[in-house]
């Protein structure tokens, strides 16, 4: 991890970056940003770690737990949750053995979570799985894609 951090802050210090570049890079290195990273950085920075948590939980792309190596992202917004997105949601949840305070499986093999609104309303319900939006989903057509993704491990 020291190694990481370094690198983390060479490259702040190259191309005078800012806390959100930190962050970001924690994020791009670790696949989220390690709480023991954030002390470290400001530490060694002298920035306080109180400035990198009010980034790191004001910006939706960055995570402060890790994610699985699969994301589920399911729509919540009006027309979503009118065709059923919250029924999809759970079922994924508990497919998955994904307790309703998380959003991780134990394994780190999938990550479901929710946003606001995906911006494809027209498709309703929507989930997005690992950067591929797919509409018009049900939990059949879920269950198929989970397992598929489990097949391939």
């Amino acid at each position: 991890m020291d190694h990481v951090l370094d690198k983390v802050i060479e490259n702040y210090h190259e191309n005078e970056g800012n806390a959100l570049t930190l962050l970001q890079d924690l994020e791009e290195n670790f696949g989220y940003v390690p709480q023991e990273s954030v002390y470290e950085l400001s530490d060694r920075l002298n920035i306080p770690p109180s400035r990198f948590f009010g980034i790191a939980t004001f910006f939706s792309q960055l995570h402060l737990k890790p994610r699985g190596k699969n994301i589920i992202t399911v729509c919540r917004g009006t027309p979503c949750h009118v065709k059923g997105s919250e029924k999809i949601l759970s079922r994924m949840r508990m497919e998955l053995d994904i307790p309703p305070e998380e959003e991780t499986s134990e394994d780190r093999m999938f990550t479901v979570e929710e946003v606001n609104c995906v911006g494809a309303c027209g498709m309703a319900p929507v989930v997005v799985i690992n950067q591929q939006v797919q509409g018009e989903v049900n939990i059949k057509k879920m269950i198929k894609q989970v397992n598929e993704l489990r097949a391939e491990e």
